[in-house]
């Protein structure tokens, strides 16, 4: 018991990893890269649920990352008028989903209209999710200039020297 609890302590630490271009077929399913597969947790058993996500691409929680992120939007207060927008907008088109038999993934129509996916997608698995892009729309949000981007990495992610330890 202890050997598969510490191997699922690294399995989240981890997180999941790495861009796939895939297609969908005629009738809206998307196989799951075995890359991909292979990060994901037994225990979830092929099970996930797919949401609208930010800037109009999809995420694809894998089922226990979904329990974490709905448990914790359903803490929020619904007397507040913005909580309960937020609640509203983010629970709208979420839909469970589970691999058949041939890890395909059965995407419905309204949420690729939502992200303007046709037929060819990008998966960028990053942290405990999968974000599902229209492949043209993420190489654009994409475009950034190198320069541009080590500003943004230190405005992120560049420490305060009078927070760190050492000082």
């Amino acid at each position: 018991m202890h050997t598969f609890e510490y191997v699922f302590v690294l399995n989240s630490m981890s997180g999941l990893l790495g861009e796939y271009q895939v297609k969908l077929d005629a009738k809206g399913r998307v196989k799951l890269p075995s890359g991909l597969k292979k990060q994901l947790n037994p225990a979830d058993s092929g099970r996930f649920v797919i949401n609208r996500g930010f800037e109009k691409c999809l995420v694809l929680y894998p089922f226990s990352e979904w329990e974490k992120v709905s448990a914790r939007v359903n803490k929020l207060n619904r007397f507040v008028k913005k909580n309960r927008e937020f609640i509203r907008y983010f629970f709208r088109g979420a839909t469970e989903l589970v691999l058949d038999s041939s890890d395909r993934l059965n995407i419905p129509n309204h949420l690729l209209s939502y992200a303007d996916v046709e037929k060819e997608l990008l998966l960028a698995a990053n942290n405990n999710l999968i974000e599902i892009w229209n492949k043209d729309h993420y190489d654009s949000l994409m475009q950034i200039d190198s320069d541009d981007f080590a500003g943004l990495a230190e405005e992120v992610m560049g420490e305060d020297p009078s927070q760190t330890p050492d000082s």
